[in-house]
């Protein structure tokens, strides 16, 4: 409903359902925005006389103390301190960003921060500390809307559509005067001074002072042990005792019909994913597109985590996470330029969970490093348990790519009858950590692959080269569920296409020594399943030899409306890729009580 208000499309994301997360449901954004880098203005205070105004709307005593209570364990006592929920106002907050944006873009504003976690506190006293200058705020000038309240909840305040602004004392008539015609107000409420005090005042009395790099850079820093719990190595170590609830036919039904794997249309479709017309693919497949104005160039854009991998291996996971956001950026045709993310952990004060957050954050940097993408941003969530106990850990990763043409973008889904279908990489039938163990054999656990990240860059070398020189009809990566996955959501179609098409596929010689379950649903990373027309299969073959490439020719792409036929070995597997669709489409809609019916092929 916010982004739909505000304006700003919805490409795409990543749902995922855990236990962990009922009793401490998880919510990352991750929102991408364009400017020109003359306008780059930063969130650093300076120049002593320098006007602070608040801007926006005003204060309230919701969310006083939300920074805090985020950062504590929830228990049965939790709900007696839980702070009054801010609740956003979006059309406000089109009019702040609009309002914004004219101010920067005529220069007016010395430095902008918005008033997040903590509030004016924290956007006042970090602005300050990044100019190495002090600042005074007078909170008795500070617009409020509820009677009564207190210099110390109008520090902590978290009430939402806010910004703090620093100006020169010139400009804030023409500053106020831009708020206006937005019907905004932008109030002076303090000063930057040259003490490098972070002071607060109230009706001309100081009630608090403090040293400003107190609140910001002298804050401790904490060693704690990480250790390894027992049980994380000896899961492991495990495999499945129980035996499978399916065949290996009817577990690919099973696995479509996974919240965490089926179509996530009935989220989507509630968001606006072509406002701003600029959505060149939308959500439903591997990375969203948009192109940019007056340019030929556009920006794919993924979100990504597996928490059950890094919750077995988090070194691994988080080499993982990364690795997969690139292939699906990748798998666009775009090149992954950067990542932002979110790590949301349990309590840190615990060595098992420490342990978790340091091996994932590890095995991020190494990834980034070896693919050049550096890390903008962040946040970091803690202590994300509840009564029922810990999430299990979530380093959710947000990318960025740059698509050089528009011309060049790929889509997820086989297109053309006739076409050729590629897997790229090769499989040892890893399990461990896969949604078949979990799903078909109710079981998690295993040692998951190992991500080689040589192979991973060469992989989106290959995706984007041959993007670049139009050999590709359409690329889908393999994580998930694995290959029988894979092929079946790219025959399946997008999620407002209105058939999916049938395809002929033999593995025989794809992955020797790996038995039908490995090769169907084994989660080896760095593999990709990709389509073209059959005259550009040499070449294809020559540039995945240049890269280094294992690609397998698999099959070819049929009729709309066909099966998914499937050879593996001895095995012979056949779906009508309508009953695929109906299994993918109403798994998420039959369980939130809405028609279980596939629209689309209705």
């Amino acid at each position: 409903d916010y982004g739909n208000c505000v304006g700003v499309p919805t490409l795409g994301g990543e749902v995922d359902f855990a236990p962990g997360y009922t009793g401490n449901p998880l919510v990352n954004a991750m929102c991408v925005g364009l400017l020109r880098e003359s306008d780059l203005t930063l969130a650093k205070a300076h120049g002593v006389g320098n006007v602070l105004l608040a801007m926006g709307s005003s204060t309230g005593r919701d969310g006083i103390h939300g920074a805090s209570f985020a950062s504590e364990d929830l228990s049965e006592k939790s709900e007696a301190r839980r702070p009054q929920v801010q609740v956003g106002d979006p059309f406000t907050e089109k009019l702040l960003l609009e309002a914004m944006l004219e101010l920067i873009q005529q220069r007016l504003v010395v430095a902008i921060q918005d008033m997040g976690a903590a509030g004016l506190t924290s956007s006042s006293a970090e602005m300050a500390a990044r100019g190495g200058v002090g600042v005074e705020i007078e909170t008795d000038k500070v617009p409020t809307r509820e009677p009564g309240m207190t210099p110390y909840e109008i520090m902590l305040s978290e009430s939402q559509e806010r910004m703090l602004i620093v100006a020169e004392p010139d400009r804030v008539a023409a500053i106020q005067a831009v708020c206006a015609k937005w019907e905004l107000s932008a109030t002076p409420v303090g000063r930057v001074t040259d003490d490098g005090l972070f002071r607060i005042r109230h009706d001309g009395v100081t009630v608090a002072e403090i040293p400003g790099h107190r609140l910001v850079d002298d804050a401790p820093i904490y060693y704690p042990d990480a250790i390894e719990s027992p049980e994380a190595v000896e899961r492991r170590a495990r495999r499945p005792s129980n035996p499978p609830i399916a065949d290996a036919r009817n577990a690919l039904l099973l696995l479509l019909d996974d919240p965490s794997i089926a179509s996530k249309r009935w989220v989507f479709e509630q968001y606006d994913s072509t406002v701003q017309g600029s959505t060149l693919i939308g959500p439903g497949g591997d990375a969203g597109v948009l192109k940019v104005a007056d340019t030929e160039f556009g920006l794919a854009l993924t979100v990504d985590c597996n928490s059950r991998l890094v919750a077995l291996d988090p070194y691994e996971g988080g080499k993982a996470t990364v690795a997969e956001a690139a292939r699906n950026i990748a798998c666009t045709g775009a090149l992954p330029l950067g990542i932002t993310d979110c790590l949301n952990f349990g309590n840190p004060e615990r060595p098992e969970i420490f342990f978790q957050f340091k091996e994932a954050c590890r095995g991020i940097a190494e990834a980034c490093t070896a693919f050049d993408t550096p890390v903008t941003g962040g946040n970091v969530s803690l202590y994300n348990e509840s009564p029922s106990g810990a999430i299990d850990p979530t380093p959710t990763v947000g990318m960025v790519g740059l698509l050089e043409k528009l011309s060049y973008r790929v889509g997820s889904h086989f297109q053309q009858a006739g076409d050729r279908i590629l897997v790229l990489g090769d499989t040892t039938g890893a399990l461990g950590g896969s949604a078949y163990w979990s799903t078909v054999r109710d079981f998690v656990g295993g040692q998951p692959a190992k991500v080689d990240l040589t192979r991973e860059r060469a992989l989106q070398r290959f995706l984007i080269d041959g993007a670049r020189r139009g050999l590709i009809r359409s690329a889908h990566d393999c994580s998930t569920g694995g290959l029988a996955v894979a092929l079946a959501e790219a025959a399946i179609g997008g999620p407002y296409s209105t058939a999916g098409v049938g395809i002929r596929v033999d593995l025989g010689g794809y992955a020797a020594g790996v038995d039908d379950i490995g090769v169907l649903y084994g989660e080896d990373h760095g593999r990709v399943v990709i389509s073209c027309r059959p005259d550009q299969v040499a070449a294809l073959a020559l540039l995945a030899a240049e890269t280094s490439i294992p690609l397998f020719d698999a099959g070819e792409v049929g009729p709309a409306g066909g099966a998914v036929d499937l050879a593996v070995g001895s095995g012979r597997y056949s779906w009508a890729v309508d009953q695929l669709r109906h299994t993918y489409f109403s798994a998420i809609p039959r369980r939130m009580s809405h028609v279980d019916e596939d629209r689309a092929a209705a």
